[in-house]
């Protein structure tokens, strides 16, 4: 299929510079529209990304558009993840089956989702999300495989990886994503893209969401600009939100360029807990830092020892474990019947079923284990240091089907996550702001991602590193070949 004019010269725009285009009168909201649309139909056939679109809607809201100052993304073409991400009369299936076929139709807006919607951005559809988010790959029972725009053989990861397949695509700028154990940092880096994970507490996740627990939500995106203009779009706090973040001290487009200092860093390039990180992903971190030391910081193989705590992949499980056993409880209230075995994946059914055999007292003591790891996490940041610098993921995208419902042993697929991304979920008990940075590439073309992660509260310095980076070894010409 040969696209237009337009959908051909916008594919790779980000999302402020297609923001730009509509404020000045360039072009619509309406053609930015239906040239996303129309990449839409050229692209996703071959990586599975987008699984639902409201056209008709979307095609209503741009030719209502009018810009306005307020509106920072105003016409720009965008799509939610199918998970936690209600749009008021939209259909939304979180990767389960049993709400796709009941076509579940959400009532209301999250916080979140109105936010978007008042800074200007038209959203059209959804992208595929694994069943309830558990897993590092996109590959639900409901929707099959999402495939990676670089290499279809491989994932985009997950839990965001439609999302990720996307952008990385060229079908939109950028889109919703979220972030439970990498799952925003994952498919950026399995996709060469921008995957900020936010503090907790920074961007509210009202009304369903309880931001003390280990989700985030935000975005992927291809600049960095985009993902500092998005956030100063959508942060802060609602009405009974338990964890608030400090508020920045200035909008966060303003720490794009900015001079970020001389900082001191850690890094990790090795294995730990047992994790096999390949060489890949070990020279990109050494790659990184020495573009970092380049840019005159000082640089340290130091990382605060409680990563090495063996026993937190456990506990972390056991709250995964526990969240999904409530998760199938609120599906059963979006079904309004009881759920049976049919209704999940046995992955999933068997987390549940897992949770249930704990004790008050065992959840009680994850959870408790879980507040001395986050503050012994920190400790490091407040003794000194600035940022960390690790792999996202110890090995390239996966190649599909590595990680699936397996009847014979269904944890194994939760023990072959782990090993692949031991170094993203510890970021989510500690709380703290996390991106992965698309500065490093196979010879075949593959991206290869790198974490930094910041103390918290502190986007505002991972945002003037990342441009500073972005600046140094420009990403903007890695694109797919599809």
């Amino acid at each position: 299929m040969s696209l237009s004019d337009l959908a051909r010269e916008t594919r790779f725009i980000d999302g402020v510079g297609q923001a730009e285009l509509v404020s000045s009168g360039k072009v619509s909201a309406s053609e930015l529209l239906e040239a996303a649309i129309e990449r839409n139909v050229a692209f996703n056939p071959k990586i599975n990304a987008v699984n639902i679109t409201w056209l008709d809607h979307a095609r209503e809201l741009a030719k209502k558009f009018k810009p306005s100052a307020d509106k920072k993304f105003g016409g720009v073409p965008f799509v939610l993840k199918d998970l936690g991400a209600p749009y008021a009369g939209q259909h939304m299936s979180n990767g389960n089956i049993a709400l796709k076929n009941a076509n579940y139709i959400a009532p209301a807006n999250s916080h979140l989702v109105q936010k978007f919607v008042d800074s200007g951005l038209i959203t059209f559809g959804r992208t595929n999300s694994p069943e309830f988010g558990s897993v590092p790959v996109t590959e639900p029972l409901a929707w099959g495989a999402t495939r990676n725009p670089f290499d279809t053989s491989r994932t985009s990861g997950g839990s965001s990886g439609g999302s990720a397949a996307a952008v990385a695509a060229g079908i939109v700028p950028m889109a919703h994503a979220s972030d439970g154990g990498g799952s925003i940092r994952i498919p950026a880096a399995c996709c060469g893209l921008v995957g900020l994970k936010t503090s907790q507490g920074r961007i509210s996740l009202a009304p369903l969401g309880d931001e003390a627990n280990v989700s985030v939500h935000f975005a992927v995106t291809r600049t960095v600009r985009d993902a500092a203009a998005l956030l100063d779009a959508v942060h802060g706090p609602a009405v009974g939100d338990r964890v608030i973040a400090p508020a920045p001290s200035r909008p966060y487009l303003q720490e794009v360029g900015a001079d970020p200092g001389k900082l001191r860093i850690g890094f990790i390039d090795h294995h730990i807990t047992g994790a096999h990180i390949d060489n890949e992903c070990v020279q990109a971190v050494r790659d990184t830092c020495k573009l970092l030391e380049s840019l005159g910081h000082h640089v340290e193989n130091s990382w605060p020892s409680a990563l090495n705590n063996t026993e937190f992949s456990g506990k972390f499980t056991a709250i995964w474990s526990t969240n999904m056993s409530v998760t199938r409880n609120s599906l059963a209230q979006m079904l309004g019947r009881e759920v049976t075995i049919n209704d999940v994946e046995l992955m999933n059914w068997t987390m549940a079923e897992y949770a249930k055999k704990m004790t008050a007292t065992d959840y009680a003591q994850a959870v408790y284990l879980s507040m001395l790891f986050r503050r012994a996490v920190q400790q490091w940041w407040a003794d000194g240091w600035d940022l960390l610098v690790t792999p996202t993921t110890s090995q390239l995208p996966l190649p599909i089907g590595t990680i699936r419902n397996m009847p014979e042993s269904p944890m194994d697929a939760l023990r072959i996550a782990g090993d692949w991304i031991p170094l993203t979920p510890p970021f989510n008990t500690s709380g703290q702001p996390a991106i992965n940075v698309p500065l490093q590439w196979t010879k075949d073309g593959i991206p290869v991602g790198v974490q930094i992660v910041a103390a918290y509260g502190r986007e505002d310095l991972l945002i003037r590193v990342a441009s500073q980076l972005e600046t140094a070894q420009p990403w903007a010409h890695h694109t797919p070949n599809i």
